[in-house]
């Protein structure tokens, strides 16, 4: 049976949707991700674009609000920030939550690139956190994707 996650921030715009697109992407054989924020706003266009260069679309995605999964059971609920980690300190519906904190890349500032680059960095830091904290898990890492 695969594991269900649930990734959270505040507005899942841009973190919790890369988070759920990597760990689809990697790991989907074993576990089913979604992702959620504690207000809903829009997936950020440059979080679509960064993923679309390693290969993972998640253009179909759409931001949702917390409610959405009321009632939901999930193996693992992670926060990725720090106000929806405050937001939510209990997750009835999760049997462990974690907090793996990530650099809001909405916020950045400069042009067009250097925001860019912080959206990569952000996303190369997700997929290596959660590689290692899966790992620790036992759910291994599909290599070569």
């Amino acid at each position: 049976m695969k594991k269900r996650i649930l990734f959270l921030c505040t507005a899942n715009s841009s973190r919790s949707q890369m988070a759920e697109g990597i760990a689809n992407h990697f790991w989907g054989n074993q576990m089913e991700a979604f992702s959620a924020g504690t207000r809903a706003s829009f997936v950020n266009p440059m979080a679509l674009e960064v993923m679309k260069e390693i290969g993972i679309d998640i253009s179909g995605y759409r931001s949702k609000n917390l409610s959405e999964f009321d009632g939901q059971n999930f193996d693992y609920v992670i926060t990725l920030c720090g106000d929806a980690n405050e937001a939510c300190p209990l997750y009835i519906g999760g049997t462990k939550k974690i907090h793996i904190g990530f650099d809001d890349p909405a916020k950045a500032n400069g042009t067009q690139e250097e925001r860019l680059n912080k959206f990569r960095r952000v996303r190369d830091e997700i997929k290596e956190k959660l590689a290692d904290f899966f790992e620790a898990q036992n759910i291994d890492f599909i290599r070569g994707q």
